[in-house]
């Protein structure tokens, strides 16, 4: 039983190397979580090689419990990863999410069966071919009663990273997730192999999967360390999950800006000392980007008092225009509460804010020093040119946005003129407040 204690601890020191070097990532968080379960389960087998009588039930049901989760946080790894990865224009990727789901749904149904019949699954599962035979063991109903749904799980997994590819995925992911499809078979295998050959295929599979996570490791770091002397932290981000090659294209999306200044700031700032001001607007824009932060957007531009963010590039926003008018709101009243804060009596300040939603050309620009993020369009244009129209405490929003966020109950304003745009734009005002002096 040694040896399967042994698998079992490397199994959970991975698990805790790959959650403790990345706790932040839901992706690793998944991988983590299988390798962990994967290790238990291993623990528990080695209990139920031991047990006797009434205990087989129990110690059969806690590794098959186990082995379920490992193998629902495996498929949940490859969903997630499957999501970090664009998708080529017109290209329908539901079919690897619902083949993860499906092969989920497997693993459900493997743990009912091992609930339902847990003597079962070991006299006709486990160990199969040492039990009866390697030329008798398939012929067993009760064999394929727990077979057919991991066999199935394991299917979708091999299925939806040949689906992922296909995507043509950066290096360091390709990797990783080559090297979790060789290691399945082996994983597979430790079911129905006699005990001492299990342990041997088990941690051939955990050998595989713990080089392709070096590998991958080791080329993120090198990424990091290079990007964070050239790039922005959103930048970053961007090629740390899908590599250079995918940051450095120029893509046309459609996302929402938002873009907020303060108002009376331009006379409040040369009223004051410098130093006072500069503590103003480090204040400012801590409170702005924790707001930005939470609801996933990217700061663009700091340009003075103006703020310009992006809501669903670099990275993709589900409902970008309901989530920037959410974060509108946020910022609008956080700035208000601020502005009262720091406002004197001679000098009031205040704020005000522009939501637009459109196409827009996305990609990196720079010199040979540092690269910026950046988006180019009407819609960037469309929002700054709102946010110069509002009045303290008002939220003026396009068309577009107000349409895509479902918002009613909303402000008509007259349209104004933009650059870039032949027509006038109409637009709206979101709960318009009590107006201050424009900066």
């Amino acid at each position: 039983m040694t040896q399967h204690f042994l698998v079992a601890m490397m199994a959970l020191g991975m698990a805790l190397a790959f959650w403790s070097a990345d706790r932040r990532s839901a992706t690793s968080a998944a991988l983590a979580t299988s390798l962990a379960a994967l290790g238990i389960a291993i623990l528990l087998q080695i209990g139920l090689v031991a047990a006797t009588g009434p205990q087989i039930a129990r110690w059969s049901l806690g590794a098959a419990l186990f082995e379920a989760v490992a193998m629902m946080a495996l498929l949940e790894w490859l969903l997630r990863v499957r999501q970090t990865l664009p998708a080529a224009p017109g290209l329908n990727t539901r079919a690897g999410d619902r083949s993860l789901r499906a092969g989920q749904f497997a693993t459900v149904l493997y743990l009912v069966f091992s609930a339902l019949w847990p003597e079962l699954r070991v006299t006709d599962f486990l160990q199969a071919i040492d039990t009866h035979g390697l030329e008798a063991f398939y012929r067993r109903p009760g064999f394929w009663l727990f077979a057919l749904p991991m066999q199935f799980a394991a299917l979708s997994a091999l299925a939806a990273i040949l689906l992922l590819l296909n995507r043509r995925p950066d290096r360091a992911e390709r990797i990783r997730v080559i090297a979790m499809a060789l290691a399945v078979p082996f994983f597979m295998a430790g079911f129905v192999l006699p005990h001492d050959w299990a342990a041997v295929t088990t941690v051939i599979g955990e050998v595989v999967v713990l080089v392709g996570a070096v590998h991958y490791h080791v080329l993120q770091g090198q990424r990091g360390q290079f990007m964070s002397r050239f790039l922005s932290p959103q930048v970053a981000k961007l090629v740390s999950e899908r590599g250079m090659k995918s940051a450095m294209q120029e893509n046309l999306l459609e996302i929402s800006v938002v873009c907020c200044d303060l108002r009376g700031f331009t006379a409040y700032a040369a009223a004051n000392e410098s130093s006072g001001v500069l503590r103003v607007l480090r204040e400012y824009y801590d409170e702005v980007g924790e707001v930005v932060g939470r609801f996933g957007g990217t700061i663009k531009d700091f340009a003075g008092d103006g703020i310009l963010i992006l809501v669903g590039a670099p990275l993709p926003v589900e409902h970008h225009a309901r989530c920037a008018l959410e974060m509108a709101r946020r910022i609008r009243h956080l700035g208000l509460a601020l502005t009262q804060r720091w406002s004197t009596d001679e000098h009031t300040l205040g704020i005000g804010l522009g939501v637009a939603t459109g196409v827009v050309t996305v990609g990196v620009i720079g010199s040979a020093s540092r690269l910026e993020y950046t988006a180019v369009g009407a819609t960037v244009n469309l929002a700054s040119r709102l946010c110069g129209e509002a009045q303290n405490g008002e939220i003026l929003i396009d068309r577009r946005t107000v349409a895509l966020a479902g918002e009613d109950g909303l402000e008509i304003r007259p349209p104004i003129t933009v650059k870039g745009l032949v027509d006038p734009v109409s637009h709206f005002a979101l709960f318009p407040e009590t107006s201050a002096a424009s900066s």
